[in-house]
């Protein structure tokens, strides 16, 4: 008998369960017999939790909320896979139930190192000019954030998904607390076997800050992927095999 899978799906920054969609049922039309559940999360403010008040909300609180949301769902052994910013929360999910998850897998995901914020990880300049910043892909003193935003997440989409996909972002905002917090968790890095996938197209994190990340996460297994950020939208079907391969 075919062993089915659990997954649990996190989202990246400024966006909800719903980018996961597409992931999750290529999965269901790729292994009807050995897809259990799939769960895509939402960070309070974000998608299904959108009209939530997030000002008094610490990280600690989010991330046992969303541990909250995988037991409620009656998962066990699950997948964790996390995109982006959700990188930077995976490790207090982790610290919290580390027995509930069989593999962790980073998709293109950032953490900060102790006593870094997410803002001061990004920077404010451009990719290359100071090493100890990621940066950003066009100037962002003269570019707006609307045509930043096309830049880095939509570089590998065609017209009409570019437009749906800027239609879509922006109403989903992680709680300020994700933006401030400066103390991360290392200590249950590695406890979890976990995979990073790098996506070589990616204008938001070059790749080689994705191969920093690779190291901070203590990932044992490292695959690529030729996408952009947002490789569960425009390479579902291929970001599903890779799932499939590393949850087995």
């Amino acid at each position: 008998m075919t062993r089915r899978v659990d997954y649990a799906f996190l989202h990246g920054g400024g966006q909800g369960s719903w980018a996961w969609m597409p992931v999750i049922e290529a999965l269901h039309q790729q292994t009807a017999s050995a897809f259990g559940q799939g769960l895509a999360l939402d960070v309070p403010g974000c998608g299904t939790k959108r009209s939530r008040d997030t000002n008094n909300l610490t990280l600690e609180a989010i991330a046992s909320e969303l541990v909250g949301d995988i037991v409620a769902a009656g998962m066990s052994d699950v997948v964790l896979v996390g995109h982006s910013q959700a990188g930077s929360i995976i490790p207090h999910m982790v610290a919290i139930r580390p027995e509930l998850f069989r593999r962790v897998i980073y998709v293109t995901c950032s953490l900060p190192l102790p006593g870094q914020t997410v803002v001061a990880m990004i920077g404010s300049g451009v990719h290359g000019e100071n090493p100890d910043e990621v940066g950003w892909p066009v100037d962002p003193r003269t570019h707006s954030m609307e045509e930043r935003f096309s830049i880095m997440f939509c570089n590998d989409m065609e017209p009409a998904g570019r437009t749906e996909f800027m239609s879509k972002i922006g109403p989903d905002a992680w709680p300020l607390a994700s933006y401030t917090h400066t103390e991360w968790r290392y200590d249950q890095v590695g406890t979890v076997p976990a995979s990073y996938v790098i996506c070589l197209r990616d204008m938001i994190l070059p790749v080689s800050w994705q191969q920093k990340f690779v190291d901070r996460f203590d990932a044992d297994r490292v695959i690529q992927i030729d996408a952009g950020h947002q490789a569960m939208i425009t390479r579902p079907h291929a970001l599903a095999e890779i799932l499939r391969n590393e949850a087995a």
